[in-house]
């Protein structure tokens, strides 16, 4: 079975990446490729939204990102699962119908994902017209061992693309000397296309002002949360300028960005509390930037609930650690952990600096732990990975409105199950 669903895979894979080929000498049209660490999700929206004010886009809502599906991208198709062979036989024949007949997107924005070394050189055949790197930060560490193995990784996409925008606030200096000629975006000085947050990042929504290449500013609203929404909405503005947009209506454009599942998004919780619900997935230096927005509350309790993060390799202890010690007592009442890795290593640093912290296997006990000390008006973030972890579920004994569970990560009934299988029973305290 593992043989026929590797090379079923394989020859799936190949056939369509022609398709792609064939596609691309046939059709006029762009492509614009998201990759990096953390963000791309988000970037990738926000780029497809901004376009689509003034050109016709395809792109996907999810995370299709990896061989198999970025090419179901192209062609606007759904995965219908590896061993339906029929619907496969449809999506190649629709394909074919696609090539030589109207096609008439002028943009497709497309997301490419890596879990390990050399995933990225995959995608050479798309031939993106512009790349987007947003970020070069640790993740599955237990396949690339460092930062620098990331870097490198995640900046092969400026190998095969006639341009690429690089967030250089996130990625390692040393890492952009070898990838040729590239476009800067970030909130440092020196970036090519930068953003300051004309207000305090309280909240939504944010007031900018945006400094492109030329030295022209434009201001900007946006309904996205702190530094890192800032640096979403940067990166939509500079690939559409870079995709040839006025910028002056790429600006405009940004207020019409929202939040989406597990990214940053504010719901409203019970006893008028505010829930940040930052739960579609966990990394350090995500996990510090989300921080850094609850910190910016006004709220007379603060309150984190922070998952293990997976994937870490070696370097899981000592990023736990610094989750924990990223804690600071002065601006949170209570941590809430969920996960081994966290109990183990972020509790006591969290604890170490004075925080008050407790520590759950199961993240229904950590939400119902949560709903029992909850104030009025307190502001709620929740931060962390998947497997085991699942931080979305802590949230629903959490929110005002049952039906904002639908807006949470994770609620096929693909996912329920996995998480009905992980956490059978309430585990309970575990401080």
């Amino acid at each position: 079975m593992k043989f026929i669903k590797k090379y079923g895979r394989t020859l799936l894979c190949v056939v369509m990446e022609r398709q792609v080929n064939a596609l691309r000498k046939k059709h006029k049209f762009k492509v614009v490729a998201v990759v990096g660490s953390v963000g791309k999700t988000s970037t990738k929206l926000a780029i497809a939204s901004v376009l689509s004010t003034s050109m016709i886009v395809r792109h996907q809502e999810g995370n299709y990102n990896d061989r198999l599906t970025v090419p179901l991208v192209m062609f606007g198709h759904a995965n219908p699962g590896l061993f339906n062979l029929f619907s496969w036989f449809k999506i190649i024949l629709s394909n074919q119908r696609q090539i030589h007949g109207n096609y008439p997107y002028d943009v497709v924005v497309l997301e490419l994902g890596t879990d390990a070394p050399g995933q990225i050189a995959q995608f050479e055949y798309i031939k993106p017209n512009l790349s987007v790197i947003t970020a070069a930060t640790p993740e599955h560490m237990e396949f690339f061992g460092t930062v620098e193995a990331v870097a490198e990784e995640e900046l092969a996409a400026a190998g095969f693309s006639d341009m690429t925008l690089v967030n250089i606030d996130d990625v390692p200096t040393g890492s952009l000397k070898n990838i040729g000629e590239f476009m800067s975006y970030g909130t440092v000085k020196n970036a090519e296309y930068r953003v300051e947050l004309t207000a305090s990042n309280q909240g939504i929504p944010q007031q900018l002002k945006i400094e492109t290449p030329a030295r022209k500013t434009y201001g900007a609203e946006i309904n996205l949360l702190g530094s890192q929404g800032a640096k979403v909405a940067l990166g939509a503005f500079s690939a559409a300028c870079e995709a040839g947009m006025d910028p002056a209506k790429a600006a405009e454009a940004l207020s019409g960005l929202q939040a989406f599942s597990g990214r940053m998004r504010l719901l409203e919780g019970i006893k008028a509390s505010t829930i940040i619900d930052d739960t579609y997935n966990a990394s350090p230096a995500a996990v510090t930037a989300a921080l850094d927005v609850l910190y910016s509350f006004d709220a007379p309790q603060r309150i984190a609930i922070l998952g293990t993060m997976n994937e870490l390799g070696e370097t899981s202890e000592t990023a736990h650690k610094d989750m924990g010690s990223y804690c600071d007592p002065k601006k949170l009442d209570l941590v809430i952990t969920i996960g081994k890795e966290a109990e183990k290593y972020s509790a006591p640093a969290a604890q170490a600096r004075g925080c008050k912290v407790v520590s759950f296997d199961s993240p229904y006990d950590a939400g119902q732990y949560a709903k029992e000390h909850l104030k009025s008006g307190a502001v709620v973030l929740a931060k962390g990975s998947q497997n085991r972890v699942f931080a979305e579920e802590s949230l629903k004994s959490l929110l005002a409105n049952s039906s904002d569970e639908q807006k949470l990560v994770r609620q096929s009934e693909f996912w329920l199950k996995v998480k009905q299988q992980q956490f059978p029973k309430k585990e309970g305290i575990k401080s």
